[in-house]
């Protein structure tokens, strides 16, 4: 972290400090590291009184705590277990919240356990897609599924891999972009968390907490099921995420979701958005690692290659993705 940077963070923690002397009425309290973000945001395990409380350090220049409020407010209205929030000084970026523990899923699932923990996702993921409606959250529209792609050739070709595309390169992957964007447009549109995966999904009760969701928005219902299942930080066998897919799909089906009659048409779906959001996450890990110095990321490049190169084989339209992988990563 680059010194005037660290400088700022621990004068907000000093901040941190007195605010919470004022709301808690008592300087006998402790403060801890809770979780690392790959954001400008730092969480904190505050102790006072026998309990515990998670205090949200949220810079307002750089990150905007009113839609974690808001949208906690949504989860909540679907009956979807999320923090709650205790205290908030919007102006300084700070919220107390409810501690739903230690443990996520990253930390404690395993082969054994993964079909339990998962089928708990799968119920909170359908409580809060039946909550969906129209005009609620910002729509996962056009303009911004672009921007997220661009992210790759901009963060992971140019700066990671300094590569120049040449200009067939850039018009197939510019017409692979749209292609994208018309597929996920093409599916119906409910509530997305957007990072719905097993490090923000906290074990609890009711199980599981849900972190992270305050860049929610209205977008394709595949979305956070490919998040689920294809995750950052760990990989299971194909196998099981084809049976963990299809059990979404069912019971979302039995709850009236509007997803597609057939399986093979969404397993379609959950493909193609996939493809959006491991280029998008090559280029954001690239962005963290070049931009904000958290290099650490970029150590899960090859798990979203590996996701890509089955998914590009599947499908023709996909053939100049797979020829500009090869490229990319030496091949």
């Amino acid at each position: 972290m680059p010194e005037s940077t660290a400088e700022h963070a621990d004068l907000r923690l000093a901040q941190i400090r007195i605010w919470l002397k004022d709301l808690l009425k008592s300087d006998d309290f402790s403060l801890a590291p809770a979780s690392a973000d790959a954001s400008f945001r730092r969480y904190f395990r505050v102790s006072h009184a026998g309990s515990t409380n998670i205090v949200m350090d949220a810079p307002p220049a750089q990150e905007d705590s009113a839609p974690f409020v808001r949208i906690a407010g949504l989860f909540a209205d679907a009956n979807v277990h999320v923090p709650k929030v205790v205290a908030q000084d919007l102006e300084r970026g700070f919220l107390l919240l409810t501690d739903l523990g230690r443990q996520t899923y990253l930390n404690v699932i395993t082969p054994d356990n993964a079909d339990a923990l998962f089928k708990d996702a799968i119920q909170a993921l359908l409580d809060w897609q039946c909550a969906s409606r129209p005009n609620v959250l910002p729509e996962y529209d056009a303009p911004e599924l672009l921007r997220e792609l661009q992210l790759f050739p901009d963060w992971y070709i140019a700066r990671h891999k300094q590569i120049t595309l040449s200009s067939t390169e850039h018009q197939n992957l510019d017409g692979l972009f749209q292609i994208i964007i018309e597929k996920a447009q093409a599916q119906a549109q409910v509530y997305v968390h957007r990072d719905y995966m097993p490090r923000n999904l906290m074990l609890s009760k009711p199980n599981p907490g849900v972190l992270d969701f305050q860049d929610a928005r209205y977008g394709p219902i595949a979305y956070d099921v490919l998040s689920l299942f294809k995750d950052a930080f760990i990989s299971w066998p194909q196998e099981r995420v084809s049976q963990w897919t299809e059990q979404y799909w069912q019971a979302a089906r039995d709850r009236d979701l509007p997803v597609p009659v057939n399986f093979d048409d969404f397993q379609h779906d959950v493909d193609w958005i996939g493809v959006q959001r491991h280029l998008k996450v090559l280029g954001i890990f690239a962005r963290i690692h070049h931009r904000d110095g958290k290099p650490q990321y970029l150590q899960d490049a090859p798990r979203f290659l590996n996701y890509l190169m089955p998914v590009v084989a599947k499908y023709p339209e996909l053939a100049p993705l797979g020829d500009l992988l090869k490229k990319l990563e030496g091949q």
